[in-house]
């Protein structure tokens, strides 16, 4: 049988529909109590046998989570509450009351409360109070005079419980599985958004850095070269342009670096920010793996010159392992890491590489991202350590 994922109402009363339909087992024992009515014995055995049935519906319902590993309700996996024990209590109590009220047939009641005891205990412990059912019963058969041996319940008592907890076990990793699969569903969404925001981050802090510098420019040689000026703007305009198509792409998710044009594009916002760049011509050195976490690299290092060093020139040297950017200015400020060395760093651990900054005596500053030579990250030195 199983029991539906859901926790609603119609869940909870299919649930108990297919907990109860295995009650037809007490059958033997309503007959034996319904032949006895004519005096109190039986009269009080059927009072208990319907009080058990109730009780034992009721205790279902409440230990579904234990049972089927359902969430949102009051027990956890494999524990009970308060009230759990009390229902099984009772449940003992009624299952004792109904066996010697109508004899040897009532005993059909300890199968159901060694199930239950599987939900209402850690598993382990229901089996021992199981055990300890079909020892108590077995040893009646052969000292309680008007009993004979019969191993019909001691076999259903054993049967039922391996039954029951194979169905648990395999509704709790059913379980698990769900719970894993939506956990890496929402892992899945969470890098997205990282990836979206890192993207956009990169993209737009160099993209607004440069058009800053250019707007800059351009106001200044508004009354010295008009000329000059106007094409300043009109580049103004073809780089907005482009960072709004670089935004749509990134968000598309279909976002590529390409190491040469952002070769092209550092020498010309270095050029308009007045710093004297050293750059190669080409990136043919650098392996095809590595060239777009080098081409972002150089995409927020370039940017960080030009924000915040002062630098003067900016030196980037390209090999097989990576990048290396290096300027005479004063560096990033003491402090919390910004939002782009973060996203680099995790840019390089993905790609299987390393992030080092370091400072350059007496002035500059030194960024490189490098590919390890063995399949182990190494480790950087701890002055080269960086917080990102």
């Amino acid at each position: 049988m199983g029991e539906p994922e859901e926790n609603g109402p119609l869940s909870r009363l299919v649930g108990t529909f297919f907990a109860g339909i295995w009650l037809v087992f007490l059958s033997d024992a309503f007959t034996e109590a319904w032949q006895q009515r004519q005096n109190l014995r039986g009269d009080t055995g059927l009072i208990l046998l319907v009080l058990f049935v109730a009780l034992y519906l009721l205790h279902f319902t409440h230990l579904r989570a234990a049972v089927w590993g359902i969430r949102g309700s009051v027990a956890a996996r494999w524990y009970v509450t308060r009230i759990g024990l009390l229902y099984w209590a009772t449940l003992a109590l009624l299952a004792v009351s109904t066996t010697v009220a109508i004899g040897q047939r009532g005993a059909a009641t300890w199968v159901f409360l060694a199930v239950s005891g599987l939900w209402t205990f850690r598993v382990r412990i229901g089996w021992v109070i199981g055990g300890l059912l079909v020892g108590v019963y077995e040893f009646l058969t052969f000292h309680v005079d008007g009993w004979s041996h019969d191993a019909s319940i001691s076999m259903s008592m054993v049967l039922a419980m391996a039954a029951v907890t194979g169905g648990m076990i395999a509704s709790q990793r059913q379980r698990a599985l769900a719970e894993a699969r939506e956990e890496n569903a929402r892992l899945a969404i969470q890098d997205e958004r990282n990836r979206m925001a890192r993207d956009v981050h990169d993209i737009l802090g160099h993209s607004l850095t440069v058009i800053t510098v250019k707007a800059e420019l351009a106001s200044r040689l508004m009354d010295v070269s008009p000329e000059r000026a106007r094409a300043e703007i009109a580049d103004l305009e073809r780089l907005a342009r482009d960072a709004l198509a670089d935004v749509r792409q990134a968000v598309s998710g279909f976002r590529e670096m390409s190491l040469p044009a952002e070769l092209a594009r550092a020498r010309s916002s270095l050029a308009a920010a007045g710093i004297e760049a050293d750059l190669p011509t080409a990136a043919d050195a650098v392996p095809s793996h590595l060239r777009e976490l080098c081409a972002w690299t150089l995409r927020e290092g370039v940017t960080n010159v030009i924000r915040h060093s002062g630098a003067t020139s900016c030196r980037v040297t390209l090999d097989e392992r990576g990048i290396t950017i290096a300027d005479n200015g004063a560096g990033p400020q003491p402090g919390t890491p910004g939002t782009g060395l973060v996203g680099l760093k995790e840019r390089a651990e993905g790609a299987g590489a390393r992030l080092v900054t370091r400072p350059v005596p007496p002035h500059g500053f030194e960024l490189s991202v490098t590919a390890s030579p063995d399949p182990r990250p190494a480790e950087p030195d701890s002055h080269e350590r960086v917080g990102a």
